[in-house]
C-alpha cells in the first residue's frame, strides 16, 4: 500500500548538549525532511522533561516555517487544556497568514506534562476540552458567536484567515470518532500508546464527515523508528532511547543518556523486562527490518500516513536514520 511519511519532532535534549542547542538543531532535520520528501514536519508540547525541549511548539512551527520552502509545519500536539483557546485561535491564525497552506494544527486533550507541572500551567480538567474545542471553533471563524452572546464583538485576529486544517491526537480510540464526525484529520500515538490502532482508525472513519479542509478522511499513524546501517548498530542506538524511557518510568527526569551512560548503568532483570515491553512499541532495525514492520503496521490499520518519531542520543545518527528510511521506502509514491 502507499503512504505518506512524515516527521514527529520532540527535540530530544541529550548529555552533552543543551536544551537551547536542542532548539537550534530542529532546522537541520526538518531541512533534511524537506528534501528527503517527508510530508509533514510536527512538534510535540510537552512540558518538565529534561529529554524533551519542545515545550512551544507555536514559537518553533514559525521558526521551521521560515527556514523551509514547501514542507507542510504543524503541531502534534498543541495540548488545548493549557491555554486559552481564543489565544490559540489568533496564534495559528497568524502562523497561517505568514505561511499559507503549510501549518497544521494538531490538538490534544492531555496535559503533556507531570501533576506539578500541570497545576502550574493552570491546565484545565479534560472534562472542558469539548468545550474549549468549541470555543475555539468560534473564534477560528467556523460558528462565530451571535448578537447577544457576551463574545459576540470579540474578534481573533487576523481577521480573513481560517484556521488551519484540525487534527485530533488520540492514543486510545475515544476521541476517533468525535474527530471523524467533525470532519477533522486524526493522528494515533502507536509511539506510546498499547492500545491497536485499528480501531480507532476504523471509528473514525466510519464517523466522518466531510470539512473545507477534509473532503474525505485521513488517519496518521505515529511510531517509534531507530534505523540503522544494520539491526544489530540500530539495537545499540536505541539503547539510549530504552534508558530514558526507564527513567521516565521510575520518575528520573534526566537528559537523553550517552553511550557512555548507558554502559555504565546497572541493568537489573526488572529493568531488561521493562525494556523489553517498552520496545514493542518501536520499530528498531536495518532499513530492510523497519519497512517490513512500518509497511505491516500501516497495512493492519489502513493508515493514510505514518509519522516517525527517533530519539536517540547521537544528532548525527538521528538524522541518519530518516535519511536510511527514505531509501528503505525509495519507488513507493508518496502523496502530499
Amino acid at each position: 500500500m502507499s503512504f505518506a511519511l512524515s516527521v514527529l519532532d520532540l527535540v530530544p535534549n541529550c548529555t552533552g548538549s543543551n536544551p537551547a542547542e536542542a532548539l537550534r538543531r530542529t532546522v537541520d532535520l526538518a531541512r533534511l525532511a524537506e528534501r528527503l520528501g517527508y510530508s509533514r514536519y510536527w512538534f510535540a508540547e510537552h512540558h518538565a522533561l529534561a529529554s524533551v525541549a519542545s515545550s512551544a511548539p507555536e514559537i518553533l512551527i514559525g521558526h521551521i516555517a521560515s527556514a523551509t520552502r514547501s514542507i507542510r509545519v504543524g503541531s502534534g500536539g498543541m495540548m488545548l487544556p493549557n491555554h486559552i483557546p481564543y489565544r490559540m485561535a489568533e496564534i495559528f491564525r497568524t502562523l497561517e497568514a505568514l505561511h499559507p497552506g503549510r501549518i497544521d494544527l494538531g490538538i490534544g486533550r492531555a496535559p503533556g506534562t507531570n501533576g506539578a507541572a500541570t497545576r502550574a500551567l493552570r491546565a484545565a480538567g479534560g472534562e472542558h476540552f469539548s468545550a474549549m474545542m468549541n470555543e475555539l471553533l468560534r473564534f477560528g471563524g467556523d460558528q462565530p458567536y451571535g448578537p447577544g452572546h457576551p463574545y459576540a464583538k470579540v474578534t481573533a485576529m487576523p481577521t480573513g484567515v481560517p484556521l488551519p486544517p484540525i487534527w485530533i491526537l488520540g492514543s486510545s480510540g475515544a476521541s476517533a470518532a468525535a474527530a471523524g464526525a467533525a470532519g477533522f484529520g486524526y493522528s494515533f500515538a502507536s509511539h506510546f500508546s498499547t492500545e491497536p490502532p485499528a480501531p480507532a482508525f476504523r471509528a473514525y472513519r466510519e464517523a466522518f464527515k466531510p470539512s473545507a479542509s477534509f473532503q474525505k478522511p485521513h488517519a496518521i499513524l505515529g511510531v517509534q523508528v531507530v534505523c540503522a546501517e544494520t539491526d544489530a548498530e540500530a539495537d545499540q542506538l536505541a539503547q539510549s532511547m530504552d534508558l530514558t524511557w526507564l527513567r521516565i518510568n521510575r520518575n528520573q527526569y534526566l537528559p537523553i543518556p550517552s553511550p557512555e551512560e548507558v554502559a555504565a548503568h546497572e541493568w537489573t532483570d526488572l529493568d531488561r523486562e521493562d525494556v523489553r515491553r517498552q520496545r514493542r512499541l518501536s520499530i528498531v532495525g536495518s532499513p530492510a527490518a523497519v519497512r517490513a514492520r512500518i509497511d505491516a503496521m500501516a497495512e493492519d490499520c489502513g493508515a493514510d500516513e505514518v509519522m516517525i518519531v527517533t530519539n536517540i542520543h547521537g544528532h548525527a545518527e538521528r538524522l541518519k536514520s530518516y535519511e536510511l528510511l527514505t531509501t528503505a521506502f525509495a519507488g513507493q509514491r508518496r502523496a502530499a
